[in-house]
């Protein structure tokens, strides 16, 4: 089977659009960790290349992110400082990456986008969907809770009932739904959404890319009080700062060894229904 990988390349017809792909068809574009350092490290790039009008970001194939790759979760969510890495460094890096960043970013949704697919688009400036796209973060079936950066980060977006809806219910979304509650914005059929995405980069490349840029830093600004919240120091580094969710993070990854986890993750490998 093919490893997932996450590619950039130049796009077509657009001076200065970039499209991040993100690859790993086989199991529905699901993140591994590679390809969340690899995320972290293209984010990084393009925010130092000012040259750079938009992003647009995209999964491959019929779907946008399923989530992370469990396949390989047995390697390290057991042990606490394994897991605490992943989630602080791997995950949250890429992702705050992706807030630092200031160009404008469009994400381009179809099929699933779930879990890390969710969080990945909550970094996104513009969202567009297909009618026929599905949303949830059912992690609560594989028996562990969201990191608390990434949670922050998704209750910002998704607003607290709906957060809350997908974290302590499992509940999944289409995408009409998803509009309704704010967190698109804009909801097609799912033959137009490729002109849709392209229109909606064209006027973006067509602007100014230094004013979209203080427009970000500015209304990143405003958001400092959460910016700060969810803003992660390396895995290494002492959480007990003055991080409002310092305390949660001293003790977020202790369920590492947990019975409820291996239980999930083990019943999702096996094809069966978990025994909590």
């Amino acid at each position: 089977m093919e490893q997932g990988y996450i590619r950039v390349e130049p796009l077509d017809a657009i001076s200065g659009g970039w499209r991040v792909l993100l690859h790993n068809p086989d199991r529905l574009n699901a993140m591994s960790r590679a390809m969340w350092r690899e995320l972290r490290a293209v984010f990084e790039r393009i925010q130092q290349q000012n040259d750079v009008r938009c992003v647009l970001v995209v999964g491959q194939g019929a779907n946008f992110c399923a989530g992370g790759d469990i396949s390989e979760y047995s390697s390290f969510r057991f042990e606490e400082a394994s897991l605490r890495e992943f989630h602080e460094k791997d995950v949250w890096g890429a992702l705050n990456a992706m807030l630092q960043c200031d160009v404008p970013m469009v994400a381009h949704i179809v099929g699933n986008c779930m879990g890390a697919g969710i969080e990945i688009a909550s970094c996104c400036d513009i969202r567009l969907a297909a009618e026929s796209a599905q949303f949830g973060a059912p992690i609560a079936r594989l028996g562990f809770p969201m990191a608390p950066r990434e949670a922050a980060l998704v209750a910002r977006e998704l607003g607290g009932t709906t957060a809350r809806q997908m974290l302590l219910e499992a509940a999944v979304f289409g995408a009409p739904e998803m509009l309704q509650r704010s967190f698109l914005s804009r909801v097609v059929a799912d033959v137009d959404l490729p002109s849709v995405v392209q229109a909606t980069l064209d006027r973006i490349a067509q602007l100014a890319p230094q004013a979209a840029r203080l427009n970000k830093q500015t209304l990143r600004e405003l958001n400092m009080p959460l910016a700060h919240t969810i803003k992660a120091p390396e895995a290494s580094e002492n959480v007990a700062t003055c991080d409002p969710v310092a305390t949660v993070l001293a003790n977020a990854y202790g369920y590492a060894s947990s019975a409820e986890q291996r239980e999930g993750i083990s019943a999702f490998l096996e094809k069966r229904a978990p025994r909590f």
